[in-house]
């Protein structure tokens, strides 16, 4: 990842944790002692964020190494060693937290991600939603596509999505879409969510692009999808990180769109042991 897109971010994380500086290391940890140490997988999972902790560490500064033994978006195992750190012990303990904890979290999403992707044929896209951690969405959207997933809007500038509220205030489905056309170029899709077939059919005929299929069941998605007949592209949406994916795939959708890759994800469990000699290697 480009640094001009990390530094804002990693650097605003490091202010948050460090404060007016570490009061622990600094009182109990010499200067210029050197340190080494190994990041250990204490799961299975994928590994995402090898470019942000490398970042938070630069970061930091004080002369810090590391050694990567697993690349990224390669699979861990419980018990595998990571990568190697070596330098500086006052930056390493300095930036531990920091990046310890976008590691894991990132690989957390990507791990879920993949999860996923494996779940459905092909034919058939996992995506994410805009439901990510504010300040982080750039980071948590990667980790999707390092897990096999696709993107979904990084931001309400990337295209039209009329949902429920939407509708609402436009006055209904056919006179939101009908505005929507006369505002952006042609170059930008219109999506409409809608949570019954009277809905798709109303979608239809104002000509949506996409058609979200919001917290129908299976049997009802298999019915719009039907319906729809490949006038527009179909995504299954709500709660269906606690659906059976491949069941929902089945009926036909396209697009299956998750918040919770993101949203509330387990982080995968990351530790860094320090090695008890005082010299890295």
């Amino acid at each position: 990842m480009d640094n001009f897109v990390l530094d804002p971010i990693l650097l605003n994380a490091l202010r948050e944790d460090i404060g007016s500086g570490d009061l622990t290391t600094e009182s109990c940890v010499p200067a210029d002692k050197k340190i080494r140490g190994t990041f250990i997988a204490k799961a299975d999972g994928l590994l995402c964020g090898v470019d942000v902790v490398n970042r938070v560490f630069a970061l930091i500064g004080g002369d810090v190494a590391l050694q990567w033994l697993k690349h990224e978006g390669s699979r861990v195992a419980e018990g595998d060693r990571i990568a190697l750190i070596a330098g500086n012990a006052r930056a390493i303990l300095k930036g531990e937290r920091t990046a310890l904890n976008l590691l894991q979290h990132m690989s957390g999403i990507a791990t879920a991600t993949a999860a996923a992707v494996a779940a459905v044929p092909d034919t058939c896209a996992i995506a994410d939603t805009r439901k990510t951690m504010p300040g982080l969405r750039v980071l948590e959207k990667y980790a999707v596509r390092t897990g096999g997933g696709a993107n979904h809007r990084f931001n309400l500038a990337d295209g039209v999505l009329i949902k429920d509220n939407h509708i609402a205030a436009a006055g209904g489905i056919k006179p939101a879409v009908a505005a929507a056309r006369r505002r952006v170029p042609h170059t930008v899709k219109i999506e409409v969510e809608t949570s019954n077939l009277n809905e798709v059919t109303q979608a239809l005929e104002a000509g949506a692009d996409i058609i979200m299929l919001d917290n129908m069941d299976v049997a009802e998605m298999a019915g719009a999808v039907a319906l729809i007949g490949g006038r527009a592209l179909t995504e299954a949406s709500g709660n269906m990180g606690e659906k059976d994916l491949a069941s929902v795939a089945a009926a036909g959708v396209d697009i299956i769109s998750i918040g919770a890759l993101t949203h509330s994800v387990r982080a995968l469990d990351i530790s860094l042991k320090l090695d008890i000699e005082t010299q890295p290697v």
